[in-house]
């Protein structure tokens, strides 16, 4: 069984339903955490990962709300904050591609993509946030006043043609995490960001749902396996706990080496 790390805390997960999302929900569950389980369609999934939280002893609860629009999250914020009594853990996680060639790309595939992936985490953060403040430290749960995950991906790093929206969301979602952490540490306010390289998932299913495009996404990665939802569940259990109280403003790659370009490991 898990170390209940995060026991007597909150956690809330955009984007919860399926994929990354869902996997460290169920993570920071197994950890003791209760969990609201954010979702936009799909509520049956969400409700099956409520289920299986509520399985570890804890409580979840799925909370409809689209992070692009504000109103829809002051209204989950102050749902999940009425039933639990307060948040101690927000993960943005949810996010979305609409690809294509840049000189193809509409203002409405750049708009949505903006509007979920960075926009939404503004509106999360900001809400979080604000709880934080009016809470104030819970020194009996967690050193931290409040901590915030922040989900970016290989790409605030690694430049990706074709997906020129999605990649400009993750290089600007580095510069939100790190000036909030910036502005928050002296409130004992904790932001910090995954970046993950190949996650085993819904979103990617193309890159490695045949051994063709397997091996071919393993010329990418050193470590030479795709990673899974539980490999970035267990990184966010360590980065709400206290076990990771001097981090903050970091962004830390969890992508099998992805970021150390295997593509030049022979002299390029």
């Amino acid at each position: 069984m898990a170390d209940k790390k995060l026991t007597g805390q909150t956690a809330l997960v955009t984007g919860a339903n399926s994929g990354i999302g869902a996997g460290v929900a169920k993570s920071l569950g197994q950890a003791g955490a209760n969990v609201i389980v954010n979702y936009v369609s799909k509520p049956e999934d969400a409700e099956a990962v409520v289920a299986e939280i509520k399985g570890y002893g804890v409580d979840a609860l799925a909370l409809m709300a689209d992070v692009s629009k504000e109103d829809q999250v002051q209204a989950m914020f102050k749902q999940a904050i009425d039933h639990f009594g307060t948040l101690d853990i927000l993960v943005n996680n949810a996010g979305l591609q609409r690809d294509a060639k840049f000189h193809e790309m509409t203002l409405a595939q750049w708009q949505l993509v903006i509007d979920v992936n960075l926009t939404g985490q503004f509106l999360c953060a900001r809400e979080a946030i604000r709880e934080f403040l009016r809470r104030g430290p819970r020194p009996e749960v967690s050193k931290a006043t409040g901590k915030i995950i922040c989900m970016s991906s290989v790409h605030e790093l690694i430049p990706w043609a074709g997906h020129a929206n999605y990649a400009s969301t993750k290089g600007a979602i580095k510069m939100l995490m790190q000036s909030l952490a910036q502005e928050y540490g002296d409130r004992k306010i904790r932001v910090n960001s995954i970046c993950p390289g190949a996650i085993q998932t819904p979103i990617n299913t193309a890159a490695w749902s045949t051994p063709e495009a397997y091996n071919s996404l393993m010329t990418l990665v050193p470590y030479n396996r795709i990673g899974q939802p539980d490999d970035i569940g267990n990184l966010a259990v360590f980065l709400a706990s206290d076990d990771s109280d001097y981090i903050t403003g970091a962004s830390i790659f969890i992508d099998g080496g992805m970021t150390v370009f295997e593509g030049f490991s022979t002299g390029g």
